[in-house]
């Protein structure tokens, strides 16, 4: 540990990307705006929920994206293009044509006519937005794991834990600046903050290949293009392990509040919404820091086996038992973005993290693409649990695949 707080410079990359993360990872607060901006503009709260779906689409293709971007203008630019994109997605939400309900008077689609189309707010907020979340992410993760390549969970983990704790930061702020300054003033505020935070902090996000005199990090053993990588049967347990791990969050989280009501704990719901975000916070740090102690994969394969525990107590857990089944879950979903960067770049190498990530992540979109359309397809909660748990013990077993590939590859590179 001495030697990381002897690694000034690290340091600060770290720490202001860290800050950064915390605006970044409003990403995950649209729940909050989905009911203002719905009788803002005059849409069909369905309609306006989709928002996140395309959100979460585009920060995968972001990260993927600017894993290339990375690779010719570095680090530091692809920060200030993706922080510059969100804060101009919400700008121009902000000037999309709306008009205020009048207070108390409930949103009529019959009554009230929308002034614009709402595919606007799925370009500039989703896509714009969303892209630009991903590419600014993923420079950041990979300019932690490069100034401590022998603290990388430490790293990522830092790193990951701001990104989840902006939903305990801004879900309460949004929901300040809606209630006294209104929907549109509310996303010039946060445009403003945005823009102003980027241009003050992306200067400190470097690689130590990009700084004057640092030492760049050590390339051990064979570094992977994204080409090489996808050839490579090791890309695919990865891939496949996140999809199967994060399915049971993507299930639960957009029905947190029903689930509450559902299992006896109505007077909970509100404050289940920041519990799970504290708790999946927390797995973002603590998960890559116990793989620093255990291994990447062994750390992994634990909290897709606690992710299955999980899932299958959601089949019949209720009252208090319910929110510390919900908790661990929060907590293994938050371990996945600690662990995957670091995982990536131990088995395909430091020097394309950044693009071979993006690639592992495609996991991630798929399985926020595909199992809310599917599995809530399945009429019964019981069987829809099993079947999330049973994917999550899969992917358990796909670490363990993945360890002994990679001892494998160990003994060959060593004999």
């Amino acid at each position: 540990m001495s030697t990381i707080f002897q690694n000034k410079q690290g340091l600060k990359v770290l720490f202001a990307g860290a800050f950064l993360q915390l605006f970044l990872g409003i990403i995950y607060v649209w729940s909050v705006f989905k009911n203002p901006v719905s009788n803002y503009f005059g849409w069909a709260p369905q309609d306006v929920g989709l928002t996140a779906s395309f959100m979460l689409c585009f920060f995968v293709i972001g990260i993927l994206t600017g894993g290339k971007m990375q690779m010719k203008i570095g680090v530091r630019l692809t920060t200030l293009t993706g922080g510059l994109m969100v804060a101009a997605g919400m700008l121009a939400t902000g000037l999309i044509p709306g008009e205020i309900l009048s207070a108390g008077v409930p949103f009529d689609p019959a009554a009230f006519r929308p002034q614009a189309p709402v595919f606007l707010i799925y370009l500039f907020y989703g896509i714009a937005g969303g892209f630009g979340v991903g590419a600014a992410y993923n420079a950041i993760v990979t300019a932690a794991q490069k100034w401590f390549p022998k603290n990388r969970g430490f790293a990522v983990g830092v790193s990951a834990c701001a990104f989840g704790a902006s939903t305990v930061i801004f879900a309460p702020l949004v929901t300040m600046l809606i209630n006294n300054l209104g929907v549109k003033a509310t996303f010039f505020v946060l445009a403003g903050i945005f823009a102003a935070t980027v241009l003050l902090l992306f200067n400190f996000i470097s690689t130590p290949a990009e700084v004057a005199g640092a030492a760049g990090p050590v390339l051990k053993g064979k570094q992977y293009t994204t080409l090489e990588m996808i050839k490579n049967p090791r890309y695919y347990l990865l891939a496949l392990s996140l999809m199967f791990g994060t399915s049971v969050f993507f299930i639960i989280n957009p029905d947190l509040m029903d689930l509450a009501k559902d299992r006896g704990i109505a007077s909970f719901a509100t404050y289940l919404v920041m519990f799970v975000g504290i708790a999946n916070a927390l797995g973002r740090l603590g998960a890559p820091l116990i793989s620093d102690k255990i291994g990447r994969e062994a750390a992994n394969m634990i909290i897709l086996a606690i992710t299955a525990l999980g899932a299958f107590g959601l089949c019949f857990a209720g009252g208090w038992l319910l929110i510390v089944v919900i908790a661990l879950v929060a907590f293994c979903y938050g371990g996945y973005p600690g662990l995957y960067p670091v995982l990536t770049a131990e088995h395909f190498g430091i020097k394309n993290v950044g693009s071979n990530y993006g690639a592992v992540m495609v996991g991630f979109m798929l399985s926020a693409l595909f199992f809310p359309i599917v599995i809530n397809r399945i009429a019964d909660q019981q069987l829809r649990f099993m079947i999330l748990g049973i994917l999550a013990a899969i992917g358990a077993g796909l670490m363990l695949v993945l360890l002994a590939m990679k001892k494998k590859v160990e003994v060959e590179n060593n004999g």
